[in-house]
């Protein structure tokens, strides 16, 4: 079970104990969504913390929460989708600083390659870079 697999499958594969489930499981590149089937919530929450998946479902495969994100691990799914994390896949962040106040001695600006009239290399100081 090493290939990424889409559909309506389920791969089944006897274990002897919880620890060789979950190394079985966590013996993959993939890792978009794993499903626990038990009707222990502690066992199921124990799964949910050790598996390297994106999205882990207990007693279920197939629903999604718009307030939760879908998101994968390793090489299944980059980023995530749904709620605000899917949000914020789709957006950049951009800061833009402005001066407030006028420059106490503003240069003369010479439309040339990084120049200032005064011999000053875009604004740096003589030796690190200005003329």
């Amino acid at each position: 079970m090493q290939e990424e697999s889409f559909g309506p499958i389920l791969p089944v594969h006897a274990v002897d104990d919880d620890t060789e489930a979950i190394a079985r499981m966590n013996d993959t590149p993939f890792g978009l969504t794993a499903s626990v089937w038990t009707r222990s919530a502690e066992r199921a929450e124990r799964f949910g913390r050790e598996l390297n998946a994106g999205t882990v479902y207990q007693n279920r495969c197939d629903y999604l929460d718009p307030a939760l994100p879908w998101t994968g691990v390793g090489d299944s799914g980059k980023g995530s989708t749904l709620s605000k994390y899917g949000f914020y896949q789709l957006t950049r962040l951009k800061s833009i600083h402005f001066r407030t106040s006028p420059h106490p001695n503003p240069p003369e600006y010479d439309s040339g390659p990084a120049r200032y009239k005064d011999g000053g290399s875009a604004g740096l100081p003589q030796g690190e870079g200005g003329a």
